[in-house]
C-alpha cells in the first residue's frame, strides 16, 4: 500500500458479516470518493459500527470485498491498512503525554525520531493544542483529551479517518465546537472521513453524504439535504426528525412538476401532501416534522386534537396531542398553549410527505 495516500476511493462490494444467526451487515455496497466526509447514520444496532469495524479491519467480513482503489484491504491486517481511528472512549495511555499518546503509533512504525517529531508537531498544530503538548490525559478537559485522539489518529498520515461516536461523551456546547473542528481537520487532510453516529444533527451538519442503516442494510445514501428534505422512505423519514406518521386514505389526486399532489383523508380530515413512493392502493402514510405541524387558524382546517404535554423552548413551544382516534401528534406554536387545551393542527402540503402505506 505505497501508494496509498494518492488513492482516488475506497469501494465496498456486497460487504456482510454475520454473528451466529444473526446478520449484522447485509449486501453492503458503497463508494466512497477521495475528500469525502461520509456519516454512516442509525439507531443502535444497525450495523454502523460492524461497518466500521469491518473497514478498520478489527472485525473480519463474512462476505463481499473491501477495496482502497485497486487494492484489496479486507485480507489485509489493520496495521497494514494504516487507517487512523478515533474512538468513543479516546483510549489515551493515562501515563503518556500528549506528546507521547500522539507519537504512539508512530514509533510502533518504526518512524526515524526526526520524522516522528516533525508529524507529532504538525499533529499538535493541527487540533490545537500546543500550550497542552507536554501534559498528561487526567489534566486534560474532555474535549481536550478528544483533540488527542484525532491528532494520534492524522499523525501517522493515513488516507482514511475512522471516527466511532466521537462526541457522545462530551457536553452540548463542546460537540457543537468539535463538529466544526472535525469538519476542519477534515478538510486540511484531504482524505476520507467515515463518521460513525446516532445523532442526525451531527452527520447534517458535518457530512458530505449521509448512509442511512436499518437492520444492517442501507435504507438511503444522499447529502444532508437529500435526507433531510427527501427521505425515500418512512422509516428513514422517521429517522430523519419526522416524528408524526398519519394514516390515511386517498381522497384526491393531481399532477405537479416533480412529485405527485395527493389529498388523503384522516378520519375525516382533508390533508394534502406529496408523494415520495409511487402508491400500490389507497392506503397512505403521512410523514410530518413536528416543527411544520402547528396550529390551524381557520377552526374548519386540520386534525382536531386535546393538547397533553407542552415545552416552552424559548422561541416556540413544542407539545404532543392527542386526536379522538387515539393518534398521537407532536406539534410546534409560536403562541402560548396549555395542556388540556383543544386544538386544530395542520401542516403546508409541501411539507407533508405521503408514502405507499403498504411499504416501509
Amino acid at each position: 500500500m505505497s501508494a496509498r495516500n494518492s488513492f482516488q476511493s475506497l469501494r465496498l462490494d456486497h460487504v456482510g458479516r454475520t454473528f451466529g444467526a444473526m446478520n449484522a451487515l447485509r449486501d453492503l455496497t458503497l463508494e466512497i470518493k477521495r475528500g469525502e466526509f461520509v456519516a454512516l447514520l442509525g439507531p443502535s444496532g444497525c450495523g454502523k459500527s460492524t461497518a466500521l469495524n469491518c473497514i478498520a479491519g478489527l472485525l473480519t467480513t463474512t462476505s463481499g470485498t473491501i477495496w482502497l482503489d485497486d487494492i484489496r484491504i479486507d485480507t489485509l491486517a489493520v496495521e497494514d491498512r494504516g487507517f487512523g481511528m478515533v474512538f468513543q472512549n479516546y483510549a489515551l495511555f493515562p501515563h503518556m503525554t500528549v506528546r507521547g499518546n500522539i507519537g504512539y503509533g508512530l514509533r510502533m512504525r518504526g518512524v526515524t525520531k526526526a520524522e516522528l517529531e516533525r508529524r507529532v508537531d504538525a499533529a499538535i498544530k493541527t487540533v490545537r493544542l500546543e500550550s497542552q503538548a507536554d501534559k498528561l490525559p487526567g489534566q486534560l478537559s474532555g474535549g481536550q483529551q478528544q483533540r488527542v485522539a484525532i491528532a494520534r489518529a492524522i499523525a501517522i498520515d493515513p488516507p482514511l479517518v475512522l471516527m466511532d461516536e466521537p462526541l457522545s461523551n462530551l457536553d452540548a456546547k463542546l460537540r457543537l465546537e468539535m463538529r466544526q473542528e472535525i469538519r476542519r481537520i477534515h478538510k486540511g487532510l484531504g482524505g476520507i472521513t467515515i463518521y460513525v453516529t446516532h445523532d442526525q444533527d451531527e452527520a447534517l451538519s458535518m457530512a458530505d453524504r449521509i448512509v442511512v442503516l436499518r437492520d444492517g442494510m442501507i435504507r438511503q445514501v444522499g447529502t444532508p439535504e437529500d435526507l433531510y428534505l427527501r427521505p425515500a422512505r418512512i422509516d428513514v423519514a422517521e429517522f430523519m426528525g419526522f416524528r408524526n406518521r398519519i394514516h390515511g386514505k386517498i381522497a384526491g389526486v393531481s399532477n405537479a412538476p416533480i412529485h405527485q399532489a395527493i389529498t388523503i383523508d384522516v378520519s375525516g380530515t382533508m390533508f394534502e401532501g406529496v408523494t415520495m413512493t409511487p402508491m400500490s392502493g389507497h392506503d397512505v402514510t403521512a410523514m410530518i416534522r413536528p416543527d411544520d405541524l402547528i396550529p390551524a387558524e381557520d377552526h374548519q382546517k386540520g386534525i382536531e386534537a386535546v393538547i397533553e404535554a407542552i415545552e416552552y423552548r424559548g422561541r416556540d413551544f413544542f407539545g404532543s396531542a392527542r386526536a379522538a382516534n387515539g393518534m398521537e401528534l407532536f406539534f410546534r406554536s409560536e403562541r402560548p398553549v396549555a395542556a388540556g387545551e383543544s386544538i386544530r393542527l395542520h401542516a403546508d402540503p409541501s411539507k407533508v410527505l405521503l408514502y405507499d402505506g403498504q411499504a416501509e
